[in-house]
C-alpha cells in the first residue's frame, strides 16, 4: 500500500488557480476547516501556500465555500477574495453547480442505475445521518442519481450525481440500499481502510466563475491505490 501523504504548502494538488479562486484535490485525512481536533486544516495550509508564493505581508484572505468529509478525497474550492466568496456562496446555496462523485461499494446495487430519494435526519451526538424512506420529524429531502461505471473483482464503482447537499448524504443513502462505501464503518462497512479513509471521491465539479462568468469544469484524479487504479 502506498505511504499516506499529508498535505503541506509544498505538495498541494492544485487543479486551478487565478486571482479569485483556488481549487484543490483534497487528500484523504485533510480537514477542510478547523475542528475540535486542533489539526491544521486545508484552509490554513492553502493560506500558507498563497502567503509564500505571492510574498504577501500580513494575513491572507481565504474563504471556505463548501466542505468534504475528512475521510473522503477530491475537489474543494476556496475563494481568494471576499467578492468571490460572496458570489460562490450564492452559487452553492442555489445549487448552480454540478457535483459528481465516485464511490466503491462491495454489494451490487439493486439496479444498474437509479435515482434515490430519501429523507435525511442528522444525529449530532454521533455525527451521522440516517436516510429514511418516508419523511420523519426534522428530516430533509435528499436526492441523488447513481450508475455502475465499473465492475472490479470484488467491488462495484458507482458514479453519483448529487441533486441536494445534505450531511453525509451519499454515505447514508448508499448505506440505505445495502451498499455501504468501502472503509465506511460509520455507515455499515465491515472493516476500515488502512489509511483511515473511505472510497468516496469528489470527482467532478462544474460551476460558473464568480467574476469572469466563464463555465469551469474541474476533474480530480482519485487517490493512488489498487482499487482506484483499476477504474
Amino acid at each position: 500500500m502506498p505511504e499516506k501523504i499529508v498535505s503541506t504548502k509544498d505538495n498541494l494538488q492544485i487543479l486551478f488557480e487565478d486571482n479569485h479562486l483556488i481549487v484543490i484535490n483534497k487528500r484523504i485525512g485533510d480537514l477542510v476547516q478547523g475542528d475540535k481536533t486542533g489539526d491544521a486544516p486545508l484552509s490554513e495550509i492553502v493560506k500558507e501556500y498563497i502567503k509564500e508564493k505571492y510574498h504577501k505581508p500580513g494575513a491572507v484572505f481565504l474563504g471556505v465555500i463548501h466542505r468534504l468529509d475528512r475521510p473522503t478525497s477530491g475537489i474543494v474550492v476556496f475563494a481568494k477574495t471576499s467578492k468571490a466568496l460572496m458570489r460562490l456562496n450564492e452559487t452553492f446555496k442555489n445549487r448552480e453547480t454540478q457535483k459528481t462523485y465516485w464511490a466503491v461499494v462491495k454489494n451490487q446495487p439493486p439496479l444498474t442505475e437509479d435515482t434515490l430519494i430519501h429523507f435525511i435526519k442528522r444525529n449530532p451526538k454521533n455525527n451521522t445521518s440516517k436516510a429514511h424512506r418516508n419523511e420523519v420529524p426534522e428530516s430533509k429531502k435528499a436526492s441523488l442519481a447513481y450508475k455502475i461505471i465499473k465492475k472490479l473483482d470484488n467491488y462495484y464503482v458507482l458514479e453519483v450525481d448529487l441533486h441536494t447537499g445534505r450531511h453525509h448524504q451519499i454515505r447514508a443513502q448508499l448505506a440505505a440500499i445495502g451498499c455501504s462505501i468501502k472503509g465506511d464503518l460509520k455507515y455499515g462497512f465491515d472493516r476500515s481502510n488502512p489509511d483511515g479513509g473511505i472510497h468516496l471521491h469528489a470527482r467532478k465539479l462544474t460551476l460558473i466563475h464568480p467574476v469572469t462568468k466563464e463555465l469551469l469544469v474541474f476533474e480530480a484524479s482519485p487517490p493512488n491505490d489498487v482499487l482506484w487504479n483499476g477504474v
